[in-house]
């Protein structure tokens, strides 16, 4: 009988304990939690830096934060997100529903609240391998060390920031910020602003702060111009490629006198408690090596939920999970460790061949849906249905295109493959 440890208490690490709790040849979970609530990086503070503990703040979440997927692709398979008239929720929304999802499932009383992990390594039992897990009750400073079968690393990737190389950063005589550590638009006030990066925050943010600010610069390099309006105190730009003092020089040679740099550059894949023995590595945000984003190859009863971005998350982490126990259950048998070390490299290969960088090796979008069908056919489990892979395309086009007013757009569900769209007033039925 399997003794499991769960790394962390966001989405995914609810979704492992949820169906490792059911699982037949698992006795025991235990869900470690640094923090003193669960949900992860829908948890809003308004603390930035470090906590009380002298770790740092976990969550990257803003004051006005609304989801930028639709609710209706945003729950788990066999749990849905409640039925409301929006389809586009707050964080706190979010948050209610992480905690309704635990307690439905009995998940909540085996997660160790406050319990911060200081070193995973993996050792040689009797039978094959095993694993030491020393973490620090945060209530008193105790720590002590478990030996568990399996390792679920569910720690998120939104919390480590990425500060890019822009020559002359560190010399830049006004303020640098990372949207990690942003919570209202007020911290700009009165300032000229340098928005780096176009992802979901970096625009969300880019037109919150324009209601403060004399002037906001939007420096990207999307390949598709945006379509929507701007309020006339934002432009947009091709990428910083220097700071001179407090100007900005970008790619096209223009220049903008600006008093904060504030990066939306995105994270870092981050796992400060894995001991180098067990062998996984992030170079260029490249974590390997692992098969199908999930896998530790050198150690496969160490598993990463939630790896994969541009994606439908609580959904894939839910087909990721049962993938996993029921390679532990022996449902199917994983490939050995060189079978397994070839299709990571040939993946490699294949997506280098079609223009991704190192540092997009884990990013699915168009990919997605052929990743949910390598899964759930490896492990004969129920693939996830190809509505929710359409409306996140939809939802993402109308994202960009319509930043100010998508977010009054309801979806519907009508099968798996079919959907309507209610926007201004319109009903439209796609699939």
């Amino acid at each position: 009988m399997a003794r499991v440890c769960v790394i962390g208490a966001g989405a995914a690490g609810l979704c492992s304990a949820r169906h490792l709790l059911v699982e037949p040849s698992v006795a025991q979970v235990d869900v470690l939690e640094q923090g003193a609530q669960l949900g992860g990086t829908w948890v809003y503070t308004e603390t930035v830096g470090y906590d009380d503990f002298g770790l740092p703040i976990h969550t990257s979440m803003y004051k006005s934060l609304r989801t930028n997927l639709p609710k209706e692709i945003m729950g788990f398979p066999d749990f849905p997100i409640p039925e409301s008239d929006k389809s586009y929720l707050p964080a706190k929304d979010m948050l209610a529903f992480l905690q309704l999802y635990a307690d439905k499932h009995g998940i909540t009383q085996h997660i160790k609240f406050k319990h911060h992990v200081q070193l995973v390594i993996p050792k040689q039992g009797p039978s094959g391998e095993l694993w030491d897990v020393t973490y620090k009750n945060l209530n008193n400073g105790v720590s002590e060390t478990k030996e568990y079968d399996y390792i679920f690393v569910c720690n998120g990737h939104y919390n480590t920031p990425f500060i890019p190389n822009i020559p002359g950063l560190k010399k830049f005589q006004g303020d640098v910020l990372h949207s990690h550590d942003y919570r209202v638009p007020e911290v700009f006030t009165g300032k000229r602003v340098l928005v780096v990066g176009a992802g979901p925050s970096g625009m969300d943010i880019a037109l919150e702060i324009t209601s403060v600010t004399p002037r906001v610069v939007l420096s990207h390099h999307l390949k598709e111009q945006p379509k929507t309006v701007f309020p006339d105190n934002l432009v947009q730009k091709p990428d910083v490629v220097r700071l001179d003092g407090s100007t900005a020089v970008f790619q096209d040679g223009s220049q903008e006198e600006v008093d904060v740099v504030f990066l939306c550059t995105g994270y870092l894949y981050n796992f400060p408690f894995l001991h180098e023995s067990c062998d996984v590595s992030v170079e260029d945000n490249c974590v390997e090596p692992l098969y199908k984003h999930l896998v530790n190859i050198n150690h496969p009863s160490m598993c990463f939920i939630g790896v994969p971005y541009y994606v439908c998350a609580f959904s894939m982490f839910d087909l990721q999970v049962r993938y996993y126990v029921r390679s532990m259950n022996g449902t199917f048998k994983l490939p050995s460790s060189e079978e397994m070390t070839e299709h990571w490299e040939e993946e490699k290969k294949e997506r280098a061949a079609r223009g991704y960088t190192k540092r997009q090796a884990h990013m699915m979008g168009p990919d997605q849906e052929r990743y949910y069908a390598s899964l759930a056919t490896e492990a004969q489990t129920k693939n996830l249905p190809s509505v929710i892979t359409k409306i996140r395309e939809e939802s993402s086009i109308r994202f960009l295109h319509n930043l100010k007013n998508y977010r009054q757009d309801v979806y519907k569900i009508i099968d798996d493959d079919t959907y309507e769209i209610i926007s201004n007033g319109t009903r439209e039925i796609l699939c």
